[in-house]
């Protein structure tokens, strides 16, 4: 249920209080036993296979492990409007968060939503849309070729934490007023990668082994950044900002308003575009 919702309803019942008008609103909608659902969707039959999640507010996990499928896991909520849909079309697999109805506002206090999934580690597109919730995806050992998420308000920490077992073409992180955390990008064996942030506190890691060069565009409005670069990994960082305080270690040049960092092997190369904030350089 949107945000709009709640507003409008808080409008209506000043409206109506301020005009001596009686109106019956939603009563809270009361939370149910705790059930846990069993998930298992079958991999379609195709070289790599699409997987969207939808989830909204609560705990998401993610790591590979699925033994028979492509998915495979628990749902455990309650409150009975959230309960997950599976949909397959084609190689597109669709797993999504139900919707709270209108007929009920939704008892934050108390509610229960956790998704604890495995995933398949052949060929994968791997799509996340999610609100405001807590995320711990372990993604190593995937076959990524494509990861793309869009949330809101959150608390996300990826951990590439061994190598991505295909190039991936395309890592799109886009997030709002978040904290989040992206661990050992280099296993994560991308071409490009690009991080769209608001006000929030970001780390990105570059630690583990990069097989290739890698290009990063980062955006962001007044946060706070961390860029953490092994020493020894060539870098080249240009910052496009005109209120931020760059921090860097001593080991790396600056001229004008680029960085670099000698090295050996396949090379980043950054771009970051800030508002205002903070952006940190540490080993």
């Amino acid at each position: 249920m949107s945000k709009k919702f709640f507003v409008a309803i808080a409008a209506l019942a000043l409206a109506a209080a301020a005009c001596g008008v009686n109106i019956d609103l939603p009563t809270p909608q009361p939370l149910g036993e705790t059930v846990t659902d069993e998930i298992a969707v079958s991999r379609p039959d195709v070289e790599t296979a699409h997987l969207k999640l939808a989830f909204g507010a609560g705990e998401l996990r993610l790591a590979p492990g699925a033994q028979h499928g492509l998915v495979e896991g628990t749902a455990t909520y309650n409150v009975s409007d959230l309960k997950p849909r599976v949909s397959t079309e084609g190689a597109e697999v669709r797993i999504e968060q139900g919707e709270i109805h209108v007929n009920g506002l939704p008892t934050l206090k108390g509610m229960k939503n956790t998704w604890d999934l495995k995933l398949d580690t052949r060929p994968l597109v791997l799509e996340i849309d999610a609100g405001a919730y807590q995320g711990e995806f372990d993604l190593g050992g995937l076959a990524l070729t494509e990861l793309t998420v869009n949330d809101g308000a959150s608390e996300v920490t990826i951990d590439f934490s061994s190598a991505n077992q295909e190039k991936m073409s395309l890592l799109t992180y886009k997030t709002g007023a978040s904290n989040v955390t992206l661990k050992n990008l280099a296993n994560a064996n991308f071409l490009a990668l690009n991080f769209d942030g608001g006000a929030g506190n970001y780390t990105l890691d570059f630690g583990g082994k990069l097989q290739r060069d890698g290009a990063v565009t980062i955006r962001s409005g007044m946060s706070n950044l961390t860029l953490v670069v092994p020493v020894g990994v060539p870098v080249t960082l240009k910052v496009n900002s005109g209120l931020s305080n760059v921090q860097f270690p001593e080991n790396w040049t600056k001229s004008g308003n680029q960085y670099s960092q000698p090295g050996e092997g396949p090379q980043l190369t950054i771009v970051v575009e800030m508002g205002a904030g903070n952006l940190q350089i540490t080993p």
